[in-house]
């Protein structure tokens, strides 16, 4: 990519499983503050499907039998494998405004954190996934409050969709969010795991919901897991799309990667 379009900033590939894109996003907003470079490029690409990726992910019992992401469903079965490509472009905000750029969203926060010393590879840790979403609040001064929307990482793995929601909930509960307030949902429902690209599927995701003004429903939620309390989540499902009327929106987006990679990013209209 830099040598087609004869780019001359720092050009390099992160690889950290599922949260690679949001990685990648912390060290370019990290760049344009650092003055480093003037615009930056965020993609992700994951075309690799072979025969052994379904054996492997078969052998861990991570795909679903149904062929479908039943995220946050409690008939969840397991993730669908996916391909796909995308790409961001980020600036400085006022360099943006200056040039007359379409912003679609402002980057107000990102932040990682690993679940250390844990029980394997693909074993979620609650603690290590809350550490990352705290500290993405406390980087960019915004409270769970503020967030209208999550776009989850939500794979459709039961396991992972009980540690992920026990999180969100968490963090969001102790915050002071009201009950029903804050839509929670997943692009993977739609399109499937993209792996190491998911991330910019779920950024492009959020960035065009705050922009256009609205709230996007996730498939195949028919039976919400038994891990969500309606009467006192902060969290609600949506099945069709919402307006999005607050004049102030704000997206949070998870990426949590096999071996205990977690970082979360917020976003603002």
């Amino acid at each position: 990519v830099a040598n087609r379009l004869d780019l001359g900033g720092k050009n390099l590939t992160v690889d950290s499983a599922c949260a690679s894109v949001l990685v990648a996003l912390e060290i370019a907003c990290d760049d344009l503050a650092a003055g480093s470079s003037d615009m930056v490029l965020v993609g992700g690409v994951d075309l690799h499907n072979g025969a052994g990726d379904y054996v492997s992910f078969t052998a861990a019992h991570a795909l679903s039998r149904r062929g479908r992401c039943f995220a946050f469903d409690a008939d969840a079965d397991g993730m669908t494998l996916a391909e796909g490509a995308g790409c961001i472009v980020l600036k400085r905000l006022a360099d943006a405004e200056r040039d007359g750029d379409r912003i679609y969203a402002v980057v107000k926060g990102v932040a990682g954190s690993s679940d250390g010393r844990h029980l394997g590879l693909t074993a979620p840790r609650q603690e290590g996934q809350e550490k990352a979403v705290r500290r993405a609040y406390a980087r960019c001064g915004l409270s769970p409050r503020d967030v209208g929307l999550v776009e989850a990482h939500g794979t459709g793995t039961p396991v992972g969709e009980r540690i992920e929601l026990a999180t969100t909930t968490t963090v969001f509960t102790e915050a002071g969010v009201e009950a029903g307030s804050v839509v929670l949902g997943t692009i993977k429902s739609n399109i499937g795991h993209i792996k190491c690209a998911a991330g910019i599927a779920a950024l492009i995701k959020a960035a065009k919901a705050a922009y256009h003004g609205v709230l996007p429903p996730t498939l195949h939620i028919t039976r919400p897991l038994d891990a969500w309390d309606p009467e006192t989540s902060p969290f609600v499902f949506l099945d069709h799309a919402r307006p999005w009327l607050e004049e102030r929106r704000v997206v949070a987006v998870s990426s949590f990667g096999f071996g205990g990679t977690n970082f979360h990013a917020i976003l603002q209209n």
